[in-house]
């Protein structure tokens, strides 16, 4: 059996104001194996972010730890200095997070974002690390690699920002990744690809991950162990299959209720346009209230001392679509 990478007991995290004390994290104890998934779930609200932060030491100023021990590869992290402690997050312990908007600099090219980790943990020079920034950026499925690492974040999509927190987490080939709902801005086939290149790594460098996410599909695709928290509390633990066969907690179901169904709701109030003596009257349901025909949006591409565009890419090419009154229009791709 592998042997305990991550063990939190008893940890309690608090946020205090002027006016009243909150406990965002109560009680909480467990632990994650080398190599393993361990999947944290939950709604908003219930503490598995603070959970993570906690576990970082990266609480923001109003929350502090109140209780518990956390202990990884048999150090207390609650009682490291602080510069100890920056020497273990990134090399030791990384993080995806949630917002990339907030997480990336927007005034440092995202170049810059990825080679200052590899220059600060693991001693590579400039060259170097700008070539394995390369490397990460072409991992994670960024096209044009060599384009997007001189880019600033505002440049980029938000799903282009957050490929590019997951090749920051993933630079120095952390022991154990904390991923905080990594894919939850992706659509559905890069998620897919997102998931299998964190599985790949997991399964190369034998790095363990903290996964936090509210989507149960992903969770019974990457987890090994499930611990579903609610108000602060992990209400129930186990394995991934016991966990989606025989559910205990009654919070547990509430979740499996609450995934959405394929099936439409209702009827359409209205299905078909019977006849009229007022042709203008009979079609005027009919009118659209959008339409568009042809919009085309490039983003130049621009190299060189003087930033001369060379190329552009095109994000819309000549797309025609009509809404009609009532109706609701799903548009869908990567």
């Amino acid at each position: 059996m592998s042997r305990t990478l991550l063990q939190v007991r008893q940890l309690t995290t608090e946020f205090r104001t002027s006016r009243r004390t909150l406990t965002a994290v109560n009680g909480i104890s467990f632990e994650i194996r080398e190599g393993q998934t361990f999947a944290l779930v939950g709604e908003s609200g219930s503490g598995k972010s603070v959970t993570a932060l906690s576990v970082i030491r990266l609480l923001p100023e109003a929350a502090r730890l109140v209780s518990g021990s956390i202990h990884f590869e048999g150090r207390d992290l609650l009682a490291l200095p602080e510069r100890e402690m920056r020497d273990i997050r990134g090399s030791g312990i990384s993080m995806i997070f949630q917002e990339p908007m907030t997480s990336l600099n927007p005034v440092v090219k995202v170049g810059k974002q990825i080679t200052e980790v590899l220059m600060r943990h693991q001693s590579m020079s400039a060259k170097q690390a700008r070539e394995r920034a390369l490397d990460l950026l072409d991992a994670v499925r960024i096209p044009q690699p060599s384009y997007t690492i001189d880019t600033y974040a505002h440049e980029l999509s938000g799903g282009m920002k957050q490929r590019v927190m997951i090749a920051i987490a993933l630079a120095c080939k952390p022991r154990l990744l904390i991923a905080d709902e990594p894919t939850t801005a992706l659509d559905v086939t890069i998620q897919a690809q997102v998931l299998d290149l964190i599985n790949d790594l997991q399964e190369q460098f034998g790095m363990a991950i903290l996964f936090i996410t509210h989507d149960l599909a992903v969770v019974k695709q990457v987890a090994d162990h499930v611990a579903v928290m609610k108000e602060g509390v992990i209400v129930e633990q186990s394995s991934n299959e016991v966990f989606f066969s025989a559910p205990q907690h009654d919070y547990s179901w509430d979740l499996f209720a609450a995934l959405p169904a394929m099936e439409k709701r209702g009827k359409p109030l209205l299905e078909r346009n019977h006849g009229s003596h007022w042709p203008t009257a009979a079609n005027a349901i009919q009118n659209d209230t959008l339409q568009v025909r042809d919009l085309a949006v490039y983003f130049p591409i621009r190299k060189g001392l003087f930033k001369r565009t060379v190329g552009h890419v095109k994000a819309v090419d000549g797309v025609s679509l009509e809404i009609p009154p009532g109706k609701t229009v799903a548009l869908v791709g990567e």
